[in-house]
């Protein structure tokens, strides 16, 4: 499939090109070690008979014999499957399906390893919200794990959600050298709407409807098997892997338990075998994620005003890679990357409207035919992006893909590059003395993107939401939300702020966030100022500031300043916080080590790239 294209937009090219320069001693570092992993034939050639007898003691007689004559590929599978996700639970019977699937092409599968998927939907407001950050991690060490055995040719990963993703790219970069696909699940159908959901959350703030009423329009938003059906993290999670061509063309937003996606799930298993027998050398992973693929993330992510997190995770994925990535890169794309998506909670739509107004491939269409998108990459797929811009459909039962149509089918929906939403990618990097924090304006409205206000300042959400209860936040004023870094507690998201903070902003009053912590994926319409570095408990000046306090923070300037002087705010000296809470119980006593270790949110976040 060839797309026409114009030539590569200079800001792409200088951002891929500063990228490629930053990353001059880290990613040929990273590159060798590629090397040094790769050897021709099957990995399992030449292991030791024990060894060999424990890697497939339980595999069926036909597998083992397949297995013994060390020709076929093997096919090694990390799956994050539990059913109380509703985004992972169609992966239950995944397994048996792929390892069908291999064997009808000669080849052997078999489980690898799980990886732990916890739900920040869950977590929210808990205190095992403050493991969810770091449970990346847990998760790219697991799926090391479950690769370590070195008898695999190739690699499956079955995982959707926030964390998830990002630490099974992270963990499947350390064996670069296998070729790795992707495979998603699919987003549930669509249930109540997002606009009538976050009406009913809003009236529960206020008193105005019960727990009953706000539960039933909960359960009637989130009501079956697949990913939830707004545009948080899990959705840019399966956007991103599309994108970066690690997923098979189409296959994102397709819905659990139909034939398509069943078709797409088997044909993941051909294209992993497929590759692991290629002639061609730099099949692996760590090869085709590169300083334009990354870029290509980026521009996707602005594209569709898709999660903020992903600030954080696509550094630390990049970074993996030997890739050194930071937010002037993000903020610099975001001015010349058109938002093209309206997906709630940046317009009223959800996931699977989107994939009905074209989804990916015309997404992919539109950028590659303006040059915001590098079509000289490696995919799944082989090479060139533009084998994306193709929907799957079954013909006569059989998989296969056709051109997306040229027009969007709801351009309130999805629009192409000559009429955008906005002109620019909406996420912005705002610099001043409190330090550097993004902030998304794809859903902030122009009259509330420049708020001057006093501070109040609290060191949990829930001071915040009692303040709310209590009558004393009907002003103007921005919250102050510090030692919420993934030094101080592991980051938690702050999405209970969420439902308070807009219905105050449509009281009229000039509202925002500023916090070295995270929103939800879902952050919209109030403007906020997130993971501001350094963090509080690391000397950033947020740990400095005072109630009362005139905080500036204006988007269009790109602004977040202390309206004090600099002498004062030297003078200044910051209260020892206690986080004496956030240390023990909910399993947060394991996770010392890595609060203790973990890299500023610009950096990624990470406890475990620091040395990268």
């Amino acid at each position: 499939m060839t797309t026409s294209s114009a030539p590569l937009n200079a800001t792409l090219a200088a951002v891929t090109a500063r990228i490629e320069q930053r990353s001059a001693a880290s990613r040929p570092a990273y590159l060798a070690v590629l090397a040094d992993a790769k050897k021709p034939g099957p990995y399992r050639a030449g292991m030791g008979c024990a060894n060999m007898a424990h890697a497939y003691a339980a595999m069926p007689i036909n597998d083992k014999l397949v297995l013994q004559q060390e020709r076929q590929p093997n096919v090694g599978i990390i799956t994050a499957y539990n059913d109380m996700l509703s985004a992972h639970q169609p992966y239950e019977h995944y397994p048996e399906r792929l390892r069908a699937a291999a064997r009808a092409v000669g080849a052997t599968a078999q489980v690898a390893g799980g990886v732990p998927a916890m739900c920040d939907g869950i977590t929210q407001g808990e205190s095992g919200m403050e493991l969810s950050l770091f449970s990346r991690d847990v998760i790219a060490l697991a799926t090391a794990v479950g690769l370590s055995h070195s008898v695999f040719d190739a690699a499956l990963f079955l995982g959707v959600c926030d964390k998830i993703v990002p630490g099974l790219f992270m963990g499947a970069l350390q064996f670069g050298h296998l070729p790795a696909v992707f495979v998603p699940a699919g987003p549930m159908v669509s249930g109540l709407s997002n606009d009538e959901k976050s009406k009913v959350r809003q009236q529960y703030a206020q008193g105005l409807a019960s727990r009953e009423t706000l539960l039933a329009a909960e359960q009637a938003a989130y009501h079956g098997a697949g990913t939830c059906t707004f545009y948080g993290t899990a959705n840019s999670n399966q956007m991103l892997m599309e994108i970066m061509g690690l997923h098979l063309p189409g296959s994102s937003f397709v819905n659990p338990g139909t034939p398509l996606r069943e078709a797409l799930t088997t044909a993941a298993v051909q294209r992993a075998v497929a590759l692991s027998q290629s002639q061609d050398t730099q099949t692996g992973m760590g090869y085709q994620i590169d300083a334009k693929v990354v870029v290509n993330g980026i521009v996707g992510l602005l594209s569709t005003g898709g999660s903020t997190n992903h600030t954080m995770h696509l550094i630390a994925m990049a970074r993996a890679a030997g890739l050194i990535v930071n937010w002037d890169d993000f903020s610099e794309l975001s001015a010349c990357v058109p938002l093209l998506a309206r997906v709630y909670p940046n317009g009223s739509a959800d996931v699977n409207h989107f994939q009905a107004a074209g989804g990916m491939g015309f997404l992919m269409q539109q950028l590659l035919g303006a040059g915001l998108l590098h079509d000289d990459v490696q995919t799944v797929m082989g090479h060139g992006l533009s084998r994306y811009t193709v929907e799957p459909w079954l013909n006569d039962g059989q998989l296969d893909w056709r051109p997306v149509p040229a027009q969007s089918a709801d351009e309130a929906v999805l629009r192409p590059v000559s009429d955008p939403f906005s002109a620019d990618g909406g996420l912005r990097l705002l610099k001043g003395n409190l330090g550097r924090a993004v902030i998304k304006v794809s859903a902030v409205k122009p009259e509330h993107r420049n708020v001057r206000a006093p501070a109040v300042v609290v060191t949990d959400q829930k001071e915040l939401l009692q303040l709310f209860k209590d009558g004393k936040l009907e002003r103007d004023f921005v919250a102050v939300v510090r030692n919420q870094g993934p030094q101080a507690n592991g980051m938690p998201e702050l999405h209970k702020l969420t439902p308070v903070l807009g219905l105050l902003q449509d009281r009229g009053f000039h509202v925002a966030l500023v916090t070295d912590g995270r929103m939800s994926g879902a952050s919209g319409k109030v403007p906020a100022a997130i993971h501001v570095s350094p963090e509080a408990v690391n000397g950033g000046a947020i740990g400095k500031v005072q109630d009362g306090d005139m905080i500036t923070l204006d988007c269009e300037r790109q602004q977040l300043s202390l309206d004090i002087s600099d002498a004062e705010l030297a003078a200044r000296v910051a209260p020892t916080p206690d986080l004496s809470g956030n240390q023990r119980g909910t399993g947060r006593d394991l996770f010392a080590l890595f609060r203790t270790h973990a890299m500023h949110a610009e950096e990624g976040a990470s406890p475990l790239l620091a040395h990268l």
